[in-house]
C-alpha cells in the first residue's frame, strides 16, 4: 500500500469527519436547535465569526437554529461611555429607567445587527428580533435572593409566556432568528430579562430537540475546581442535587438547561464557548464538547 502524503492523509479525516456526521444530520435534519450566545465568543472577533459560520453551516444542510443572545460586557462598556454607574445585585444588574434603554439599544442595535450582519455574510438569511416583537416574551419583575433576604433589581425579571409565532415564521422562511432578551410585561413595562432562561423557555415552546448554552468553562464539574470532575453528561436529578453547591454564575446556565428537560426539549448542553466551532463538535462529533443534561 503507498503510503498517503500529508495532504492525503488530511483529507482522509475530513472525509472520515464528514462521514461521522450523517447519523445526526439524519437526526436533526429540519428540526429546531436553540442556542444561548455568551461569554468570550461575544467578544471575541475570530469566535464570533466562527459562531457566525455554524449558525449558517447548520441552515444549509436542514438544522434550524434560534439564537438568543444577552450582552453584559457590551451594555457595562456603554454605561460607562455615558457616565452611567453599573451597579450588582445579588449578582445581577440593577437596572433603572435608563439603564433598560441602554439595554435594549445595546442588545439590539449593537449586538444583534453584528450577529446577524456575521451570519449573513457566511451566507444565512437572518431576521433580527426581541422579546417585544410580536408578542414574542411575556416577563414579571423579580427580587434578588441574598443571605440577608430579597434585594431590589428594578426592572430585571424572567420570562413567563412565550408566543413563538414569529420565530417559526422566520424559520418557515429559511432564516437564523437572533433574539435579544428584553421583554415587556402584560402592562408593558420593558424588563431586562436573563437570556439564559429565555432561551430556555423558547426551546420549550418551539418543541426544540436541543438547547446549548455557549459559556467560558469546559463544562459543568461535580467538584469545581477539580478538573477532572468534569462532567459528560448528568441527569436531571443528579443536577437538582448539585445545584446547590454551583458557583453563581453556573446557576442560571444549569437552571435553565433543567427547566429545558423538565419542559420536554429532549437535550441540554453547557458548551465551551472558547472553542471555535464548538456547536459543530457538539452537533456532529461522537466525543462532543461540554456537558449533557438528560431526562
Amino acid at each position: 500500500m503507498i503510503p498517503a502524503t500529508p495532504d492525503q492523509a488530511l483529507a482522509r479525516i475530513k472525509a472520515e469527519t464528514l462521514i461521522e456526521s450523517l447519523d445526526w444530520l439524519r437526526e436533526f435534519h429540519g428540526r429546531i436547535v436553540v442556542i444561548k450566545f455568551g461569554g468570550n465568543a461575544m467578544v471575541d472577533e475570530q469566535l464570533q465569526l466562527a459562531f457566525a459560520q455554524d449558525m449558517a453551516y447548520l441552515r444549509f444542510v436542514g438544522i434550524k437554529p434560534v439564537v438568543v443572545h444577552g450582552g453584559g460586557p457590551q451594555i457595562t462598556a456603554r454605561l460607562a461611555e455615558l457616565g452611567l454607574e453599573s451597579e450588582f445585585r445579588a449578582g445581577m444588574r440593577y437596572t433603572d429607567d435608563k439603564t433598560i434603554l441602554v439595554v435594549r439599544d445595546v442588545l439590539r442595535q449593537q449586538i444583534s445587527k453584528g450577529l446577524a450582519a456575521l451570519i449573513e455574510e457566511s451566507g444565512a438569511k437572518t431576521i433580527v428580533l426581541s422579546g417585544e416583537d410580536d408578542s414574542l416574551f411575556r416577563a414579571v419583575k423579580v427580587k434578588g435572593q441574598t443571605a440577608e433576604g430579597e434585594v431590589d433589581l428594578g426592572l430585571v425579571g424572567e420570562v413567563t409566556t412565550v408566543n413563538p409565532r414569529a420565530v417559526l415564521k422566520a424559520l418557515d422562511q429559511g432564516k437564523v432568528p437572533v433574539i435579544s432578551s428584553v421583554a415587556p410585561t402584560t402592562s408593558g413595562e420593558l424588563l431586562n430579562v436573563n437570556a439564559d432562561l429565555a432561551a430556555s423557555a423558547l426551546a420549550i415552546a418551539l418543541g426544540a430537540d436541543k438547547l446549548m448554552v455557549l459559556t467560558d468553562v469546559a463544562g459543568l464539574y461535580a467538584d469545581w475546581p477539580t478538573l477532572d470532575s468534569l462532567l459528560s453528561e448528568i441527569s436531571v436529578e443528579e443536577l437538582k442535587e448539585l445545584m446547590p453547591s454551583l458557583e453563581s454564575g453556573m446557576i442560571p446556565k444549569m437552571r435553565a438547561c433543567l427547566n429545558a428537560v423538565e419542559g420536554g426539549v429532549p437535550k441540554a448542553h453547557i458548551i465551551d464557548g472558547r472553542q471555535p466551532h464548538s456547536i459543530l463538535l457538539e452537533i456532529f462529533t461522537k466525543a462532543g464538547v461540554g456537558t449533557q443534561v438528560t431526562s
